[in-house]
């Protein structure tokens, strides 16, 4: 389908160069013999060839256009046939995508509406243009190769989310993908596709036939009997799934494989333009020598333009017919594009390089300006869409010299300037030039070549340890020759990657701001000896052979009418800024862009494409950072690169909505406004806090100066202003011009001396836009960027500003997407492991396999061959991953990015309040990226190989200890984000010996806070850190991966969960001190975990339950996945709670058994009833919980009788039997008291069960019953030993206790808990209750039981004295700052304990009713 560019209407200036007759004879600066031969030389006609001088008609400047008109001169029929319109289609000359009607589903359309993007589960498209007759050919460039149905439909075709194109009547595809044509049924046809292919897709509505084509190679035809006839006409059309992508040619450019004559190029056109090309390239390659009378051949790379006149109205002759051919799509990219392809290819890339800035400067001298805009912008989208859709080759070749080309044009500084500040980021997506695409077809990207053998890791992972099998010889040889495969390959894939970061280097100049090009160089010598200058059509005195008669005559319209000939202000570069802080703008548009999906969304870039431009961008930041650094010896290297705080805060930069680590950018100008005017000497204008309310947007505004109408205006102005408060603070234009700024208009004072009037600079905020260098690299009245340098910051610069804010651009790229992928790619290394397994598997059946069983035999051996054919690719495909994305120098960027991170924040914390204003993503970036390196870039390459790996990571252990409890972070989503990072930090060894290598004040300090009540914030994260460490010193509890599931396969070995053990004793230690000094925290943290307990293991039981019930059900029902997963979560968070309690009691046993203590008993009797509750919860024979865990329903794997029994039993050891005598006999005394103690619970543990009682049922004789003595690998003799003699003490005492109790009557018993005798009596209201259930009501609540009258003391009780009356009560206590803390109310970031484990009914067996207290609703 050719489509036709549609020209705009532009005056362009008058190129007639011809004079008066009289003067005809007249040659200017050469004599006519050699004029004459110069311009058959350039004008030689294609068809005759260069003619002998004696025939040749004698050429001049006078005869010259009618000598071009002839020399350009296309046959009337062809020229008509190329004009006239086509028949057989309907609708716009140019075809283009339709995007605003013809669409089905979300998609992203490129800007040009030929390229196309998935973003929905399949969308239709369709063009423009349809066709009812005829023959038509597209072609499609294949960007992915996942489901696609390509082909043609009819404007009736109806589509949706389910069905495309191919899946109606009157509508058909091609699918490369499943290799299948669709017309509502499906057959195979064709064969499959991949990244860089092009399909073209054929219509003959004459035969009524549909077929298609791959890579020019016709695949037969699809489909016959089209409809047509009245109303039928066909579009071209595309369906594709999320994510996929192509691009289309309806003949706006060359096609790459033309079958059709209809879809011939505009012939007429492209003739003119290669002829025209053809004399451009003579008048390159030769030279005039007026002192000796000849012509010169030379090298276009040698070539000059010197200034001469005859040279200049050449050249002026060719561009009259040659501009207007140049705005044309197609001769732009089958002429010029070609031309310079050629170029690069020619010679080495210094000589290419000055060719194309030849042409470039010669399109711009002889140009209108809008035409070379036009043709740079058509040039730079084709240069993009060749490299995004050119195929993977083996040495890179093709990728290879797009991007030299790409050099040599914005290497020319004008050119460069127009392409950054229109193009690169405006129009397309310039991202995509330092991408480097996977190739998915191996042996078209020649990888078998470069990697001829195959290698693989043969891992076996296994509880607790990973186990590397011992490589043979044959293995150590593959290996080896892999290895040296991936190096060939890294090689070449290098020499792209550096070609890239030229382009950057180019974009981030910032030393051509006001430069002098080299055309102006090559003229000076023409300028040099005019006395009034060159821009004088006067003064031509001093010009040598230009004086004369002959001078005036011809030259004198080229002056007049092309005045751009012969000054010298054509030839000087634009002025302006330099590239950099244009790169800088377009930069931050980008960034803004991509951010949280704002912007227009076809922009959005990919998350691979964002990988490469990061690495990228990284390399030229360090380049011009150290080039900075030799240059000024007082700046920093790049290896010590951080952003300033104050950059945060000064306005300075826009971070758009993006969150703070101290909550909104308003919030915090308010409330911190009197510490920047302190810290930083920033004054904010009140009138610009006023304005980020909404009562303020309807206010009628005053006529306001021209200076304030015109808002965000680069200014600076410095001087005295005569009042504290000046005049411009009070006007309320300014403070609303600003309004919906992310900065605030602020008043700078010099930093860190007293203020004063004389002293004070006025600044107003500018937006990314309108920013001069000045504005951000400063001067000598303001520092730019870092202005309000805060007095913790050093004076010395760490380099140039504008280079900071590349800095913190590529922070925020991190952020945006990169850390995604990179943990996306890591999938190819799975995969490997997987096939790897699989294929081990297979190989040990084969050898186990019989060999009488022949047909077993033959299909592993095929089961064999396939796994290892896909691990052949799958592992050079990992090569090119790891060469590409997870390279040692890619590693070295991202660690290097961390580490600016880590200094970041190391100085926005010295700050003080105003750490708040720091973005929130520093911190982001500074956990993921540790977090990739450590997950990622493995086995391949090591984080502990990296310079500084140790100090790295004891700074982030730093960051992690102190700001999890910053009060200063207000954001959950961070706060979560830091919490898990170091719980995740606490679980590998290397790592946690880092956090004990930071300071003892802040490991104290991050003790303490991990020991806060957990009713105040979420505690889950928090009690996971504390049992880290302590994993390892408990009672059995030295396993990785719990008993019962070591026969299944963990989902990722690389969990947090599943590490080795690795305790931290010097961390225990600061915690025992803490809990064992500190009067208060041993109390309020044991309350807060012992409620917590009591929540999870109630809604865990209650859980069970529902679920049992549902299993019980003779109906079929499906109980709900994340039902399951909660009961599961309840499970582990009783276990670890559990498991902290275990510590608590042998780190500090004195705060149970110490009954001076005057909570020690509370806690002590609490946690005697939470244990026995649980146990006889878990122990009961064929009860609920045994009964759930033998479904073994899925995502309750982790349910088990043991994680839950050992943590139980290791605070029972705890109690009875390594605590001291006296502590032995009060927790033995406790543990007896509680009514549900039931001695049977003990027994279990030892597989010990009671004898039925009569009448029940005997137990199965194959039942398997738990027993602490079967996890002989998991629970020492010793840990056996002591739960034995535990039994043993426990019974004994349990005996004596029975013979000892006496009968109580039931008015003596507590009325509240019915399992003590009444021993406390509160005041002033006189109710009584045990002692316990008093003290336990207190530490939530001090209102009565009974009568809800405020508790002020509880004394004594005593019936025998009371009814004598011969003793006087004794106080127990007053309610002091003891308790008064402790009466909190649940907080809202923590879950409530709703009820102390009520019985459930499960059978007259079971049922026990024990009344027990619940906290929040008073007696029951």
């Amino acid at each position: 389908m050719a489509s036709k560019e549609g020209g705009m209407a532009f005056s362009r200036k008058s190129y007639k160069l011809t004079s008066d007759a009289e003067k005809s004879r007249v040659t200017g600066i050469v004599h006519e013999k050699l004029l004459n031969d110069y311009l058959h030389r350039v004008f030689s006609s294609p068809d005759h060839g260069p003619a002998a001088a004696t025939s040749r008609k004698p050429l001049n400047f006078q005869n010259l256009p009618e000598h071009l008109d002839q020399l350009l001169h296309v046959d009337e029929e062809e020229e008509e046939e190329s004009q006239e319109q086509v028949e057989g289609r309907l609708g716009p000359s140019t075809v283009v995508l339709d995007h605003t009607g013809g669409f089905e589903g979300l998609l992203l359309v490129d800007d040009d509406l030929l390229g196309v993007i998935g973003h929905s589960n399949f969308g239709t498209i369709r063009s423009t243009t349809c066709v009812y007759k005829g023959k038509w050919i597209y072609e499609v460039l294949i960007s992915s190769q996942g489901l696609m149905q390509i082909g043609w439909c009819t404007i009736n075709c109806r589509f949706n989310q389910e069905e495309g194109v191919g899946d109606t009547h009157n509508s058909y595809a091609y699918d490369g993908n499943r290799v299948r044509k669709w017309n509502v049924t499906t057959t195979n046809y064709g064969k499959a596709w991949a990244a860089g292919d092009i399909v073209s897709c054929l219509i003959d509505l004459d035969e009524g036939t549909l077929s298609f084509s791959l890579n020019g190679v016709s695949l037969g035809t699809a489909f016959e009997n089209l409809s047509r006839g009245l109303g039928m006409a066909y579009f071209p059309a595309i369906s594709l799934s999320f994510k996929e992508s192509v691009a289309f040619n309806f003949g706006s450019r060359p096609l790459r494989y033309p079958f059709v004559k209809k879809a011939d190029p505009p012939s007429a056109d492209l003739a003119r333009a290669q002829r025209l090309l053809g004399c451009f390239r003579a008048a390159l390659s030769v030279e005039l020598d007026p002192v000796e009378g000849r012509l010169v051949e030379k090298e276009s790379s040698e070539w000059r333009l010197q200034g001469q006149p005859t040279i200049l109205l050449t050249l002026a002759h060719i561009f009259h017919h040659f501009a207007p051919l140049l705005r044309e799509v197609y001769v732009v990219e089958a002429v010029l594009m070609s031309f310079l392809l050629g170029v690069v290819e020619a010679g080495p890339p210094e000589r290419a390089q000055t060719v194309v800035h030849q042409v470039l400067d010669l399109l711009w001298l002889f140009m209108e300006d809008y035409e070379v805009q036009d043709c740079l912008k058509q040039l730079m989208m084709s240069l993009l869409r060749l490299y995004r859709f050119s195929p993977i080759v083996p040495d890179l070749s093709l990728q290879i010299r797009y991007l030299r080309l790409t050099i040599a044009i914005l290497s020319h500084q004008k050119s460069r300037k127009f392409l950054l500040s229109n193009v690169l980021f405006d129009v397309l997506r310039s991202v995509v030039f330092f991408y480097i695409k996977s190739p998915l077809r191996v042996e078209e990207a020649g990888l078998q070549e470069l990697i001829p053998t195959t290698w693989w890791p043969h891992r076996s992972p296994r509880e607790g340890k990973e186990e590397m099998r011992e490589e043979t010889a044959e293995e150590r040889l593959r290996r080896r020759a892999y290895e040296r495969g991936c190096q060939r390959l890294k090689k070449r894939i290098e020499v792209v990657e550096e070609l890239q970061v030229q382009i950057l280097k180019l974009l981030l100049n910032n030393k051509d701001g006001n430069g002098v090009s080299d055309s102006q160089a090559c003229l000076r010598p023409w300028w040099g000896g005019c006395q009034t200058g060159p821009g004088d059509p006067e003064g031509r005195a001093g010009m040598g052979p230009v004086q004369g008669a002959g001078w005036d005559a011809p030259l004198g319209p080229v002056w007049g009418q092309h005045p751009q000939l012969l000054t010298a202000s054509a030839f000087l570069p634009p002025k302006g800024e330099a590239s950099r802080y244009i790169f800088l703008t377009k930069f931050r548009k980008f960034l803004q862009e991509n951010a949280s999906g704002r912007g227009n969304t076809p922009m959005l870039c990919p998350p691979e494409y964002m990988v490469c431009f990061l690495h990228r961008l990284i390399s030229a930041l360090r380049f011009y950072w150290d080039e900075y650094k030799a240059s000024n010896p007082r700046t920093s290297f790049s290896e010590e690169a951080y952003v300033p705080p104050q950059i945060f805060y000064n306005g300075k930069v826009d971070y758009f909505d993006l969150q703070r680590l101290g909550g909104l950018l308003s919030h915090l100008r308010k409330t911190l406004k009197d510490d920047l005017a302190s810290k930083a000497n920033i004054l904010i204008d009140p009138l610009e806090l006023q304005a980020t309310t909404m009562d303020d947007l309807d206010e009628d505004e005053e006529p306001a100066p021209a200076a304030a109408q015109r808002p965000m205006q680069a200014l600076a102005v410095g001087g005295a202003l005569p009042l504290p408060r000046p005049g411009w603070l009070s006007s309320p234009t300014l403070g609303r011009a600003n309004r919906f700024l992310s900065t605030a208009a602020v008043t700078l004072m010099t930093p860190r001396r007293p203020l004063s009037a004389s002293e004070k600079v006025k600044v107003r905020t500018l937006s990314a836009e309108q920013r001069t260098r000045e504005d951000i690299e400063g001067s000598q009245w303001n520092e730019g960027l870092l202005v309000g340098r805060p007095p913790e910051e050093p004076d010395q610069p760490l380099t140039e500003n504008s280079l900071l804010e590349v800095l913190d651009g590529a922070v925020m790229m991190y952020n945006l997407s990169v850390h995604q992928q990179l943990g996306k790619m890591v999938g190819v290394s799975d995969d490997v492991n997987e096939y790897a397994m699989a294929l081990r598997d297979t190989e040990d059946k084969l050898r186990r396999c019989p060999k009488r069983r022949k047909d077993i035999l033959a299909e592993l051996t095929k089961s064999q061959k396939v796994f290892s054919e896909k691990l052949d690719h799958l592992s050079r495909r990992l090569a090119w991953v790891h060469a590409t994305v997870y390279s040692q120098e890619k590693m070295q960027d991202i660690y290097w990015l961390l580490r600016v991170c880590l200094r970041t924040i190391e100085h926005g914390d010295r700050t003080g309040s105003l750490f708040a204003f720091m973005p929130e993503f520093y911190l982001s970036v500074a956990i993921n990226s540790y977090s990739a390196l450590k997950n990622y870039f493995g086995p391949v390459h090591s984080m502990e190989e990296l310079p500084g790996y140790e100090e790295t990571l004891t700074r982030l252990a730093a960051i992690l200890a102190k700001h999890f409890a910053d009060t200063r972070i207000v954001g959950t989503d961070i706060r979560d984000s830091l919490m898990q990072a170091l719980a995740s930090y606490v679980c590998y060894p290397n790592s946690l010996r880092a956090v004990e290598r930071i300071p003892e004040e802040q490991r104290i300090t991050m003790v303490k806070n991990l020991l806060a009540p957990y009713e105040q914030r979420p505690w889950a994260q928090t009690n996971w850190i504390l049992v880290r460490l302590w994993r390892g010193c408990g009672f059995g509890y030295r396993y990785t991966r719990l008993p019962h599931l070591l026969k299944t396969k963990p989902e990722d070995a690389s969990l947090p969960s599943l590490q080795k053990p690795c305790p931290s004793t010097l961390l225990q230690q600061h915690m025992a001190d803490l809990l064992r000094e500190g009067s208060d925290v041993a109390p309020s943290f044991l309350n807060s975990v012992l409620n917590q307990l009591n929540w999870a293991f109630s809604e865990f039981i209650g859980m069970i339950q529902e679920i049992h019930q549902a299993a019980e059900r003779l109906e079929r029902n499906f109980v709900d996945s994340r039902q399951l997963k909660v009961c599961a979560t309840c499970f582990d968070l009783s276990v670890s709670l559990l498991r902290v309690l275990e510590m608590a009691i042998t780190l500090v046993p004195e705060i149970f058994l110490d009954w001076a203590r005057p909570t020690s008993e509370m806690l002590l009797r609490r946690l005697a009833q939470l244990l026995n509750q649980v146990l006889n919860r878990v122990t009961a024979e064929r009860n609920l919980f045994d009964r759930v865990v033998t479904l073994r329903l899925p995502g309750l794997e982790s349910v088990d009788h043991y994680p839950i029994l050992v943590a139980v039993t290791g605070i029972l050891v705890r109690l009875l039997v390594h605590g001291p005598a006296s502590g032995t006999e009060r927790a033995t005394s406790v543990l007896l008291a509680d009514p549900c103690f039931q001695l049977r619970s003990i027994s279990y543990l030892l597989g010990q069960l009671e004898p039925p009682a009569p009448g029940t049922a005997l137990p199965a004789p194959d039942r398997k019953h738990f027993s602490l003595q079967s996890y002989t690998d998991y629970i020492s003799v010793e840990e056996l030993a002591q739960v034995e003699q535990m039994l043993a003490h426990l019974t004994s005492a349990s005996a004596q206790a029975a013979a000892a109790s006496l009968p109580t009557s039931e008015e003596d018993l507590c009325p509240i808990c019915y399992a003590h005798p009444i021993s406390a009596v509160f005041q002033p209201c006189g109710h009584k209750s045990c002692k316990a259930c008093i003290d336990q009501h207190l530490m939530n609540n001090k209102d009565c039981f009974f009568c809800k009258a405020t508790i002020v003391s509880v004394e004594d009780w005593d019936k025998a004295a009371n009814a004598t009356g011969t003793s006087t009560p004794q106080l127990k206590y007053r309610l002091g700052p003891i308790y008064e803390p402790l009466a909190l109310s649940p907080s809202p970031h923590s879950i409530p304990p709703p009820r102390l484990c009520e019985p459930l009914q499960q059978g007259p067996s079971h049922a026990l009713f024990v009344p027990q207290l619940d906290f929040q609703s008073g007696p029951q």
